[in-house]
């Protein structure tokens, strides 16, 4: 099994680099999880608009995310004009889940500044059903009761 990521992220170097990962557990109803790993990443309240298109299609404006690392910044032109932003990685698998937005040179795009884009294929709405369940951040979601389950 590779260690590098499609985006050349080396995950076993972030562990190295980071030592060691500890993960934050949210705790709301609703929340975003990766794909790949079901690590948490955004609580629903977080979210701005879901009017929004990323590199693979539909996508969230998010005012805040957790266990995740952003790559360097670069200057992209976009839809709305020319921004300066970085990568988004999930801090667990090193899955590319977005953007932040780090300068808008449009003034009507400053609003953005500081938020960010999660894809929404890179991402899973879960709900919290039962307080007995245990959750495994590096793995998956053990259900034992189920407290979560899959929202479409």
């Amino acid at each position: 099994v590779s260690t590098q990521s499609t985006w050349g992220i080396s995950k076993s170097k972030i562990c190295k680099q980071m030592g060691r990962l500890f993960l934050d557990y949210l705790e709301s109803e609703k929340i975003y999880v990766c794909t790949q790993c079901r690590t948490h990443i955004a609580d629903c309240h977080e979210l701005i608009s879901k009017d929004y298109t990323g590199r693979h299609g539909k996508a969230y404006l998010m005012e805040a995310v957790v266990n995740t690392f952003l790559g360097p910044v670069e200057e992209k032109m976009m839809r709305s004009g020319m921004h300066k932003v970085c990568d988004l990685f999930c801090s667990n698998c090193a899955t590319l889940l977005g953007w932040k937005y780090e300068e808008a040179y449009v003034e009507s795009q400053k609003f953005k500044e500081g938020k960010y884009i999660i894809e929404r294929a890179t991402v899973l709405k879960i709900t919290k059903k039962d307080q007995n369940c245990q959750y495994n951040p590096l793995n998956q979601l053990t259900y034992l009761n189920p407290m979560y389950s899959a929202l479409i």
